[in-house]
């Protein structure tokens, strides 16, 4: 049962990393308006869905976030990620309007060796915060910068920001930590990850859609199906129709050991 559902508003983003999964970049688009969007977490709320991720790109450079976020307020909880560099106080007055406000947001750190970024990303959680906003951070760990990552995790504990509110992506597609890395860097303890850290499997309680409104059972897989139309029941048939959407395995050989290697 789908209980959460990750949404890429577009794929502009003028910060534009090379790794970039959703290959983000200035000239960016999207196939979501605002009305499909808000019909679509409509659909999914009344079977069953209770959580909505809003991601890129950068959905800050989306124009219609502000009225879809509105739109679904009390339908779900509703989460963006961000890479905070246009989350400035005129925005942030903007996103935290009562009859906007999102239940979260979270701050990428995407190069924990930068020192500003992860300056700017504790700067950002604090004003979020402030605004009566849930706040966190995504910090990006590459095996080649495992200790950068280490020290950006122990500026963010030293900030108070715990482990509860930061979740450690490992690097995909090359310069793949292992488990045990990450788990390194978050210092041993506890830590929140994504649910396929050591292996590559579907979680059979969430799907990823894309800003070109294409499905699949996680944001990296390559493994996706182009949703027919804004509803649930759409969802289900790119998901489970024909035999079922697989996936392909997206981590660097040698690092997360695939559990299963599958294609749509």
């Amino acid at each position: 049962m789908i209980e959460r559902i990750s949404v890429e508003v577009t794929n502009r983003c003028h910060k534009g990393c090379a790794f970039c999964y959703s290959s983000s970049n200035p000239e960016g688009e999207s196939r979501w308006t605002s009305d499909d969007l808000v019909a679509f977490a409509a659909d999914c709320a009344a079977h069953g869905v209770r959580a909505m991720s809003l991601g890129g790109g950068e959905p800050l450079e989306w124009a219609p976030l502000l009225d879809v976020l509105a739109r679904t307020r009390g339908l779900l909880f509703r989460s963006m990620t961000t890479n905070g560099l246009l989350l400035d106080e005129g925005r942030l007055d903007a996103l935290a309007a009562p009859a906007v406000a999102p239940d979260k947001i979270h701050v990428s750190i995407h190069f924990p060796e930068r020192e500003l970024e992860v300056r700017r990303a504790i700067q950002r959680c604090a004003a979020i915060s402030a605004r009566g906003i849930k706040s966190g951070v995504n910090l990006l760990v590459r095996r080649s910068g495992l200790e950068a990552a280490r020290r950006a995790a122990e500026a963010l504990a030293a900030a108070g920001i715990g482990p509860e509110r930061i979740v450690y992506l490992p690097m995909r597609g090359e310069d793949t930590p292992s488990p045990e890395e990450v788990a390194r860097v978050a210092g041993g303890a506890r830590f929140q990850s994504m649910s396929c850290l050591g292996g590559c499997a579907r979680s059979p309680r969430f799907c990823s859609i894309g800003w070109d409104r294409s499905v699949a059972w996680c944001s990296y897989t390559g493994a996706r199906r182009t949703l027919a139309a804004p509803t649930w029941a759409a969802l289900v048939e790119a998901l489970d129709g024909d035999g079922g959407l697989g996936l392909t395995f997206c981590g660097a050989d040698g690092a997360l050991l695939p559990l299963r290697k599958a294609s749509a």
